[in-house]
């Protein structure tokens, strides 16, 4: 067991902790599961954990968080989350039933989709409705609210390419409002969003199509997906794609692969050797090797390529971030 594990109610401010609860009441959950939520499936668990379903609730976890000093982590389906093996001090939120409905308008070929909507859920009732473009979506298995707060993407398109809107509730404030896309600063695997927003829901353009056009191009990137990447414990890819050169666009998982390490493994963590930018954990694996070997992919890519790989995968209750030695 990493010296990180820490064990359940071992908090380092059991009052701040105390004091959560005390606001968020009997819906809190104290020494919740995280890490074992995540896609990962390694890494301890939160402080508390609470789950919102409307307003009230949210601005309920916004006086926790104020009256504790805590810091609120929003939870979508963990695909881009690596939690540490200690856990996370803070309150884990999580969007519930309330914002997982998708409503669809014919008439101007858009899709409405609540932010805990899972992406592959709705690329695939996108195409029972005949409507796509969202096609992409069904290889991405994260939420539609953490879509949009880090423009995440795949086979050649992302959100930014067809949010129309999103309604995002700023915690400080207490108040919710309509942004438009071109507000929401989105860049490759990144937004202007604060910890304080949350995206609770987002408006998106498509396209008519008939279903079974649609149906079939999903099953095409699925296909492709299992063929090229890894299934098991993965928080997907590790590291953003360095910045365009002058050579061309050359991704992380290449220089991976070039510098020779599709298969390296340390501990309980190993570089997939069907993507060299996925790390898989065995079962009962530990956060603190995967990021051992994130830092040594980065050091060795650095040493061999002079770029240094920065991380796609969200680090939560980790000290520092892992750097090149």
């Amino acid at each position: 067991m990493s010296p990180e594990c820490r064990s359940p109610g071992s908090w380092s401010n059991p009052d701040a902790v105390q004091r959560a609860v005390a606001v968020l009441g009997d819906a809190a959950r104290v020494d919740a599961p995280l890490g074992a939520l995540t896609t990962s499936r390694v890494g301890g668990p939160a402080a508390v954990a609470y789950v919102a379903n409307g307003m009230s609730d949210l601005q309920r976890a916004a006086e926790a968080a104020a009256a504790s000093g805590l810091e609120i982590l929003v939870v979508g389906r963990g695909s881009n989350l690596l939690v540490a093996d200690r856990g996370f001090e803070g309150i884990a939120l999580f969007l519930g039933d309330a914002y997982a409905k998708i409503e669809f308008d014919s008439a101007d070929a858009t899709v409405t989709a609540g932010a805990s909507v899972a992406l592959p859920v709705l690329a695939r009732q996108c195409a029972a409705a005949g409507l796509g473009g969202l096609e992409w979506a069904v290889g991405v298995p994260g939420s539609v609210g953490g879509a949009v707060r880090m423009n995440a993407g795949g086979h050649g398109s992302d959100m930014a390419s067809c949010l129309i809107d999103a309604d995002i509730v700023d915690l400080e404030a207490g108040t919710g409002a309509v942004h438009d896309v071109s507000a929401l600063n989105l860049k490759y695997r990144s937004s202007g969003l604060q910890n304080r927003h949350v995206v609770v829901r987002a408006r998106l353009s498509g396209r008519q199509a008939p279903p079974s056009t649609v149906t079939d191009q999903i099953a095409d990137i699925v296909r492709w997906r299992r063929e090229h990447q890894p299934g098991g414990q993965n928080s997907g890819s590790v590291f953003m794609n360095p910045p365009l050169i002058s050579t061309g666009t050359v991704s992380a998982g290449a220089h991976i692969d070039q510098t020779g390490l599709r298969g390296l493994r340390m501990g309980t963590a190993e570089v997939s050797r069907l993507h060299a930018n996925f790390i898989v954990s065995d079962p009962g694996g530990t956060a603190a090797d995967v990021v051992a070997l994130m830092a040594e992919i980065r050091r060795r890519v650095a040493e061999s390529t002079g770029i240094v790989l920065q991380p796609e995968v969200r680090m939560v209750g980790f000290e520092a971030t892992p750097t090149p030695s």
